[in-house]
């Protein structure tokens, strides 16, 4: 068996550097529903300045930071509790997160140039949790710091979802970055104020959300399929950099006057979501599902700066998918842009509505004929600042499921940023996808 780690110290609690309050915080109703009650794994690579100002030792920096950090964000060194009705909380008792530091018996450059997923031996580079979708009575953060033998380092993070989105998943690790650098605060405060996204009493779900919800209760059409084995799954990454994006951009540039005015993320999710609909097969009259997520914080002026909380409100778009292969690439631009537009303030609230329903449902079961996207292109990665080390790569750590593809930002061998993206399918299907993704640079 192929392994990096020579060396790792065994896990102990890191605490806030100084007394933090003792109470019970509620969490909002986007922050707890059955999707979220899961660890998500991160990897953050970076490599050491040339100065030679840098502490000697950077896990050592990066634990003590930790701690000067949970002051500000000591909901985070709390535990989660169930409370009456299933419902979760956040004991803030002060018990710290879990840290693990270790060292690589490789160098850096040896996982790859440019740093790309699949990252070799990932598994390495992250602190054991346990089962990942046990949250209740567990350190909401597990991280480890790995060492290369070039200077440079990792930092793997298990992070609950309940507690953050992926923006506040960085923010956090930014805060600890900021102090390391030898702030006396981080840049940006935590704010909790999680009552702003609580349901509604009594809730209404608006359109969008009852869509979802028939998504999830109904059984999948004919033809479809449950969710595969894990083993029959495989998964790939596609690397998107400018000359791909520009292609996309010359495929939809005489339709509805797209070319120039599309965003990236329109055209890779309309892209991505054709190109898998074809891989699957779908039947001319069969339903081709599109979810993704979008960040509210900047779109809805109630979510003030430094929330950390989950922010994301989802959009459902549905064609034929006879339509959807039969029509031009500009067509499911439209679809996707016209969905994303929507982040009024009662799309917000029918969203918080509908994550407090999903606690009375079932578990969602994988339908072939959705598609869900999980954009982490503008999560502020990189404004990650130690001030002594920058950041190379890195982003999710895992696969995701057969329902979810995840869009990351990097470089290319070129140096361009890029996104590359991170699909799961079962292995037949992928072929195809595969395929369908070849098809889009060999049109004339």
């Amino acid at each position: 068996m192929v392994t990096i780690i020579a060396r790792r110290s065994k896990p102990h609690l890191v605490a806030p550097a100084c007394p933090t309050p003792c109470e019970t915080k509620t969490l909002s109703d986007m922050d707890d529903h059955p999707g979220n009650r899961a660890y998500v794994p991160l990897v953050e690579f970076f490599v050491r300045d040339d100065d030679g100002l840098g502490p000697e030792d950077p896990a050592a920096a990066i634990e003590a930071a930790l701690g000067e950090a949970l002051v500000y964000y000591y909901p985070v060194a709390g535990r989660m509790q169930e409370t009456a009705g299933g419902k979760l909380a956040v004991s803030c008792n002060g018990e710290g997160v879990a840290f693990v530091e270790a060292d690589a018996a490789v160098r850096l450059e040896e996982l790859g140039t440019p740093l790309l997923p699949p990252y070799p031996c990932v598994e390495e580079l992250l602190c054991d949790a346990g089962d990942a979708h046990v949250v209740v009575g567990k350190p909401i953060v597990f991280m480890q710091v790995t060492r290369f033998q070039c200077g440079g380092f990792a930092i793997g993070l298990r992070i609950n979802h309940c507690i953050a989105d992926g923006f506040g998943m960085i923010q956090f690790l930014r805060a600890v970055a900021d102090v390391a650098r030898g702030e006396a605060a981080p840049a940006v405060l935590p704010v909790w104020e999680r009552h702003l996204l609580m349901a509604r009493a009594p809730p209404s779900t608006g359109y969008v959300h009852r869509k979802l919800m028939l998504l999830l209760k109904d059984p999948p059409a004919a033809g479809a399929g449950a969710t595969p084995p894990a083993a029959s799954v495989v998964c790939r990454h596609f690397l998107f950099g400018p000359a791909e994006i520009s292609a996309l951009r010359g495929r939809v540039a005489g339709y509805d006057d797209l070319g120039a005015s599309c965003t990236r993320f329109e055209l890779l999710t309309a892209a991505l979501w054709r190109c898998r609909v074809a891989a699957w097969g779908l039947a001319d009259d069969q339903r081709a599902v599109l979810v993704f997520a979008v960040n509210v914080r900047r779109r809805w002026v109630r979510i003030p700066p430094g929330y950390y909380g989950n922010a994301l409100v989802f959009h459902v778009v549905e064609a034929d998918a006879g339509e959807l292969r039969g029509r031009p690439l500009g067509h499911a631009v439209v679809l996707v842009r016209e969905a994303k537009a929507d982040t009024s303030e009662e799309h917000v609230r029918s969203t918080a509505d509908f994550m407090a329903s999903m606690r009375e449902m079932p578990p969602a079961t994988y339908h072939e004929e959705t598609y869900m996207m999980s954009d982490w292109t503008r999560l502020g990665e990189d404004e990650v600042d130690f001030g002594w080390a920058r950041r190379v790569g890195g982003g999710v750590a895992m696969p995701p499921s057969p329902l979810v593809s995840f869009n990351a930002k990097c470089v290319n061998s070129d140096g361009d940023e890029s996104v590359i993206v991170t699909m799961a399918l079962p292995e037949a299907v992928m072929e195809r996808f595969e395929k369908e993704i070849d098809k889009i640079w060999s049109k004339n």
